[in-house]
């Protein structure tokens, strides 16, 4: 039996060049024509591994982990600050398809800042929300405002325990009115507290407790009547 040479064919030219050329591995620095440059680690083309991206004009720079040319595991983010020209950190954490996702950090300013989890460049799952005026939420969010249980403290420590819709008080709650010395207990539709129990609360506590203790309310039966007005309310 004849032996049969097998032929192997050859790559074009263009491709054999094109294959040479393709960066991977460890590179010091690749600039763009924009002025946008990267330093690390490739792969078959693609930034894949460690490495730190500037863009130039945005005025951001990415250090952290990448996977076929997209921000992916843990990174770091920071924006240039157009007075002082130098770099502050914006986000710490996680990321996912070039986009936020995961536990991270993210500063919005010099005290109002995000702690917790995200998904798809916003605010998901569990999370704790510093303001600018003092106020901390902590609790459930879905996408990128508070969504389902979780706690307002206010600057003056009085505070919202309950449920939340769409970024609005939802669902039964307590308000807390510890300058006041008072505790509403109920429903609220949309952010507004439609019906519910006030009482004193830590009145001798308060800061600046109201006149008088309220009253005491005489129904042979306030638990029906406070049941009444939810069901009232729920067939809105």
């Amino acid at each position: 039996m004849p032996f049969l040479k097998r032929i192997v064919k050859e790559a074009p030219p263009t491709v054999v060049r094109l294959r040479k050329v393709q960066k991977c591995g460890q590179r010091h620095m690749v600039y763009w024509v924009n002025g946008d440059h990267y330093r690390g680690e490739w792969l078959h083309d693609k930034k894949h591994g460690k490495g730190t991206n500037v863009w130039k004009k945005a005025g951001i720079v990415y250090d952290g982990d990448w996977q076929c040319g997209k921000r992916d595991g843990f990174g770091t983010m920071c924006k240039m600050d157009p007075a002082s020209k130098e770099y502050t950190r914006v986000y710490t954490g996680g990321w996912k398809n070039d986009m936020m996702h995961g536990s991270g950090a993210f500063f919005y300013g010099d005290s109002a800042y995000y702690e917790g989890e995200w998904c798809e460049n916003q605010r998901s799952g569990w999370g704790r929300m510093y303001y600018e005026n003092g106020d901390m939420y902590e609790g459930e969010w879905l996408h990128d405002v508070p969504h389902g249980q979780g706690m307002l403290l206010l600057a003056n420590d009085n505070r919202y325990e309950g449920g939340w819709k769409e970024g609005k008080k939802h669902g039964p709650g307590k308000f807390y009115f510890l300058d006041k010395g008072q505790l509403y207990e109920g429903m609220w539709i949309k952010g507004i507290a439609k019906c519910g129990i006030v009482t004193d609360f830590r009145r001798e506590e308060a800061s600046s407790p109201t006149m008088y203790p309220l009253p005491k309310v005489h129904l042979q039966s306030p638990e029906w009547v406070l049941m009444e007005a939810q069901s009232a309310i729920s067939t809105e």
